[in-house]
């Protein structure tokens, strides 16, 4: 009997963690910080990896995909693996680049077998890569525009 009850005590069960196992969750991430695209500096926290996935399915499968179990469940898998491949790489806290954050996202997609999902989510993140680009490009303009107003009272 002592046997079996220690075999039960080692599962573990996402969804149904203890207070005190989502302090020490809490605690752990607080190591953690993400270098934005602009240069700040902010929190780490894998609910933004968990949404960031989620809209990846609904991109693909519609609007029904969130309400889905089979998403959720799938969700709640591959940001446990995204969020478990980051800690490893630096265990004694530190930051990650959002992009690195991103690339272990595709390939979490990719190594559960969701091929369709991780290819929507390249194709979006190179998406934004360009709009963010030509918004970069059509700054300087619009500022040397402004500069060479002359206001005349």
């Amino acid at each position: 009997m002592h046997v079996a009850a220690e075999s039960t005590q080692l599962r573990t069960v996402p969804q149904a963690a203890s207070a005190s196992e989502g302090a020490e969750r809490e605690a752990l991430y607080a190591q953690y910080k993400i270098i934005r695209r602009n240069g700040s500096v902010v929190s780490f926290e894998p609910s933004k990896i968990a949404i960031a996935l989620t809209k990846a399915f609904i991109a693909v499968n519609g609007g029904q995909g969130a309400a889905s179990a089979r998403v959720r469940e799938q969700v709640t898998a591959l940001t446990e693996r995204v969020v478990g491949a980051l800690l490893r790489r630096q265990p004694s806290g530190g930051t990650f680049h959002i992009e690195d954050i991103q690339d272990q996202v595709e390939l979490a997609l990719m190594r559960m077998g969701e091929h369709h999902v991780a290819r929507a989510y390249v194709l979006y993140r190179e998406e934004r890569a360009k709009e963010r680009a030509r918004q970069r490009d059509a700054q300087p303009a619009a500022v040397a525009a402004r500069e060479q107003v002359i206001n005349v009272i």
